[in-house]
């Protein structure tokens, strides 16, 4: 395969918006093409919000009424797989014929996942990844993905996957998706700590394929008033980006910024990751089956099954 252009989107979404950050979306996938990119990953929740701050009202063995409203507003926001929003993001993927990963917060039925939608440069849907294991507080609004959502899509460009922030963290998910091929690995997240890039370098080199992280950017002015004084009142940063895209043998080829939003690109040379499988393939050579083995259960679990 040729050598082409990745961009890595570092924005904030119109916090409870869902059409505006869409139109959004729009223009920074344009704005990544223009720049030579072929390949354009978005961060976590980018369509539907992280707002980070809120608690939704939530106690031990207590909830409070204004912050079932917060999920209400919430949940209103979010977006089906396959309905009118996620079609305006196969539109602008083949409007300028990017391969595009977008974070989503998806609803199906009355439960909201935390998703990554994939399309080709045709605007063609490949496929979702619903995160595995929510953090924290996330999982009082989020619900848990299955092992039916972890796909690795052939395309042009590569073996392409998506691994949502701290799943980052969980090593057996890592191993799954190596096994699989992956050689862009994208990272959508909302971690911008320091140690974000150490971690991104770490899976870089243990997995021998590209990394693409991108994480949002937002202020407290981002923030509709009636959440302002979740923020306590900082005119700080309340993501602060730290987007990066890292080479298979750590090479930062994007290093990350705090300064703002910004569109970050790099020239993937994919002749890279055999240079780097040449010492280091940790689910083929590298690997000691006869000793340690993964298994990866990729059933849709619904919860109620139909039987006639």
């Amino acid at each position: 395969m040729n050598p082409f252009r990745a961009a890595v989107v570092q924005a904030g979404s119109v916090l409870f918006d869902t059409q505006r950050s869409l139109d959004k979306l729009a223009d920074l996938t344009a704005d990544a093409a223009r720049q030579g990119a072929k390949l354009v990953v978005f961060p976590e929740a980018f369509i539907g919000g992280y707002p980070k701050g809120l608690d939704f009202g939530a106690r031990l063995g207590m909830r409070s009424a204004e912050g079932r409203d917060d999920f209400r507003r919430y949940f209103d926001g979010a977006i089906a797989a396959d309905g009118p929003e996620a079609a305006r993001i196969a539109a602008a993927a083949r409007a300028n014929a990017v391969t595009l990963v977008a974070g989503v917060i998806e609803r199906c039925g009355g439960t909201l996942y935390c998703t990554t939608l994939t399309y080709d440069a045709n605007g063609e849907y490949l496929g979702k990844h619903r995160k595995l294991m929510p953090t924290a507080l996330e999982r009082l609004v989020w619900g848990f993905g299955d092992g039916s959502t972890l796909p690795v899509f052939d395309t042009p460009l590569g073996k392409l996957g998506s691994v949502i922030c701290w799943e980052n963290y969980m090593p057996l998910l890592r191993t799954a998706m190596y096994a699989k091929g992956i050689e862009l690995y994208c990272a959508p997240t909302v971690d911008d700590r320091e140690s974000w890039l150490p971690t991104m370098r770490m899976i870089a080199m243990e997995g021998r394929c590209f990394v693409l992280s991108a994480c949002q950017y937002l202020m407290p002015g981002d923030y509709p008033e009636p959440y302002a004084h979740h923020l306590g009142g900082k005119n700080e940063a309340v993501i602060r980006g730290g987007s990066c895209i890292i080479g298979p043998l750590g090479d930062v080829l994007v290093p990350p910024s705090f300064d703002g939003e910004r569109i970050a690109v790099a020239e993937i040379d994919p002749g890279q990751i055999a240079r780097g499988k040449y010492d280091l393939d940790v689910v083929g050579h590298y690997a000691r089956p006869d000793i340690f083995q993964l298994i990866v259960d990729e059933r849709k679990k619904d919860p109620v099954i139909r039987k006639s």
